[in-house]
């Protein structure tokens, strides 16, 4: 019996006991085998259910148990630290046909899973002030200016308004106040040991992108600002230092077009 073949059986509940398997004491191989298959179940679905609280609350205890089963059967764990379960997770809702009538619901997941990812990422010491406020006082240099950001800066652009429905969740505003087709940016960011999530312009949310992919910051402006020809970085760049997440600054090489 191959590793493959025990492990297909251990997350099909309808396959039987694979051959050959023995029991230390002569007991029922194939009743200790059930036992074992739905103790990994139930551990799988109990990682999700850790992860993606929200989630739950939306859909109840029971769907969200059944969901995060069908999840845990077709989707196994690729890494033996549970905490990094359900990567996978906000893609399977978008397509798992019972909750077509909830569109949000996957993005909730998204914005959870990020939160799962900002609380692990790793740390990194931010930029002294003094030296970022000596950056930005220097206007020709500015567009050429490229900010590192802290690795648990995340955006999530959603057409729906997830960030007041995770905040309703943990008793910020009122649930039946929201309207879910609202469009809202998500930024989900870690400061110090505490895990943020807040709502930003869609053009804020596109300036850190264009941050993080490595633009510039008179590109990441020009980025932004398409849409949004109002666009100001000046707020954006306050919430990032106050947040500690610029943790690098460089200079776009006019000629080469790469860091120095």
């Amino acid at each position: 019996m191959s590793v493959a073949t025990f492990a297909a059986a251990l997350l099909n509940p309808a396959a039987p006991c694979p051959s050959g398997l023995v029991t230390w004491n002569g007991s029922d191989a194939a009743q200790r085998f059930g036992v074992y298959r739905n103790n990994v179940t139930v551990s799988l679905i109990e990682a999700l259910a850790d992860s993606f609280p929200i989630v739950q609350q939306l859909v109840g205890d029971a769907f969200f148990r059944a969901m995060a089963g069908e999840f845990a059967r077709q989707s196994p764990p690729t890494s033996p630290v549970l905490a990094w379960y359900g990567d996978a997770f906000a893609d399977f809702v978008a397509a798992f046909p019972p909750v077509a009538g909830v569109p949000y619901l996957a993005d909730v997941a998204r914005l959870e899973y990020a939160r799962v990812l900002a609380f692990h990422a790793a740390d990194a010491d931010p930029v002294p002030v003094a030296e970022i406020a000596a950056c930005l006082n220097d206007a020709d240099a500015l567009p050429a200016l490229r900010l590192q950001l802290h690795p648990s800066l995340q955006v999530i652009d959603s057409p729906f308004a997830i960030t007041s429905l995770w905040g309703a969740h943990q008793g910020s505003g009122d649930l039946a106040d929201i309207d879910p087709a609202q469009p809202e940016c998500a930024l989900v960011l870690r400061h110090g040991l505490s895990v943020e999530v807040m709502a930003v312009p869609a053009a804020a949310g596109r300036f850190i992108d264009a941050l993080q992919a490595g633009a510039s910051l008179g590109d990441a402006v020009q980025q932004a600002s398409d849409g949004d020809t109002h666009f100001d970085p000046t707020p954006v760049l306050g919430l990032l230092i106050s947040r500690e997440l610029l943790i690098g600054l460089g200079r776009k090489n006019q000629q080469q077009g790469e860091k120095s």
